[in-house]
């Protein structure tokens, strides 16, 4: 019993697998050659399917982490460093603070 159970699953396992080889073209083998109604068939298809990309309207670019940043902008670019400005003197900056301590 168990034995006809087996033969009963490969069979049917089988059968779809052999069909789908059935039409299949070998490696090789040179294309079919198409008829006028199939060649514009194909055209009228290709089209078609141009023209329904066209009705498809544009799409924003969406930012997953807009919602996260603080501003909605794109990141600011790197700053450039200012040149160094000359030093002061240091005794200028004393006599600025003592100047105004002694109007207090």
């Amino acid at each position: 019993m168990r034995l006809i159970g087996i033969v009963a699953v490969m069979a049917l396992l089988a059968g779809p697998a052999l069909a789908q080889s059935k039409n299949m073209q070998k490696y090789g083998d040179p294309d079919k050659v198409k008829s006028p109604t199939e060649i514009a068939a194909e055209k009228e298809a290709e089209r078609a399917y141009q023209r329904s990309l066209g009705n498809i309207p544009e799409q924003k670019s969406t930012d997953p982490w807009g919602t996260v940043r603080s501003d909605n902008t794109a990141p600011k670019a790197v700053a450039k460093t200012p040149a160094k400005t000359p030093a002061k003197p240091k005794a200028a900056k004393s006599e600025a603070k003592s100047e105004a301590a002694a109007k207090q």
